[in-house]
């Protein structure tokens, strides 16, 4: 049974929809997503990959009707999710676009071995909002991260690695952040602060600054290259690195200030907040990047 992944797709009378919300407000989702919630039987929305303001929640709940806040289990383990769409419409509604993360692909792979029919609304994400709006290149950036959470005495250093690999290449580096302290994704969503993003990359930056080359394997080649540069990366100083600090983008209360590392813990930041690291900026680029420092 194919999926169908055409925003102007009618949607079935029974089936799973996957519909992007866009970046944060009602007037940000398509007609044509809008319209699926709208149709639905049941709708949930998935609460754990990214957020929503609760008042404009409220505001898409008055014109598409109830909606119910699902959390990394009912959609990592969907089967419960999967008997109702076999029976009825179900709308899974996810922040930005459905298909961004990982999880969400899963998901729709997984509906089609079970025979439910899924249909796709896409969604504005912030992959390209923010890199459009902080005036950056699109085609410079390289692989995207996600700054986690201590958890424990776990410190988490590919982030890091893949930052230095990025900016090897010259490339950017679009950084998102953590928003469940705990890792279970099952409630108690605490999204990073600023502060919170400057330790987390302390603490990797120490560990990786103190750790022994790890022994060669049969990946010699790749291995020594990615500590070379990790290696090289770490040679500039932590507080000196650019940064640009991007919050609550797509909504009336976006905010972009450029900084360093050593002030961004100075930053409130916003509901939602995600981070850029230049890479070596053209002339064009630079004079983006400079509008955005905050004036003494």
């Amino acid at each position: 049974m194919a999926e169908h992944e055409n925003e102007s797709t009618t949607p079935p009378s029974k089936g799973l929809l996957l519909i992007g919300m866009g970046m944060g407000s009602v007037e940000g989702m398509t007609r044509a997503a809008i319209n699926a919630a709208k149709q639905a039987d049941h709708r949930r929305y998935e609460a754990y990959t990214a957020l929503w303001p609760d008042y404009e929640l409220a505001r898409l709940e008055e014109e598409v009707g109830s909606i119910e806040r699902v959390m990394r289990p009912e959609v990592e383990h969907p089967e419960a999710l999967f008997a109702l769409a076999k029976e009825s419409l179900v709308a899974l509604l996810v922040v930005g676009d459905p298909l961004q993360a990982t999880t969400h692909v899963d998901l729709q792979l997984r509906a089609k071995e079970a025979g439910v029919e899924c249909t796709v609304f896409h969604g504005i994400s912030i992959t390209t909002v923010a890199t459009g709006a902080v005036g950056l290149s699109n085609y410079r950036f390289g692989r995207q991260i996600t700054l986690t959470y201590p958890y424990g005495d776990w410190i988490a250093t590919s982030p890091l690695e893949f930052m230095a690999m990025n900016w090897s290449r010259n490339l950017h580096t679009l950084v998102l952040l953590d928003l469940d302290p705990t890792g279970q994704g099952i409630g108690e969503q605490r999204p990073m602060k600023p502060n919170d993003a400057v330790e987390s990359m302390r603490l990797m930056w120490e560990k990786m600054d103190d750790a022994e080359d790890e022994p060669l394997s049969e990946d010699i080649v790749l291995l020594a290259y990615k500590q070379a540069m990790t290696k090289a990366y770490l040679m500039q100083e932590f507080d000196d690195l650019v940064v640009v600090l991007c919050s609550d983008m797509g909504t009336d209360d976006q905010h972009i200030v450029t900084t360093t590392l050593g002030k961004l813990g100075e930053e409130a930041g916003g509901r939602l907040n995600c981070l850029i690291f230049p890479a070596g900026t053209g002339e064009i680029e630079e004079k983006a990047l400079t509008r955005w420092e905050r004036s003494e």
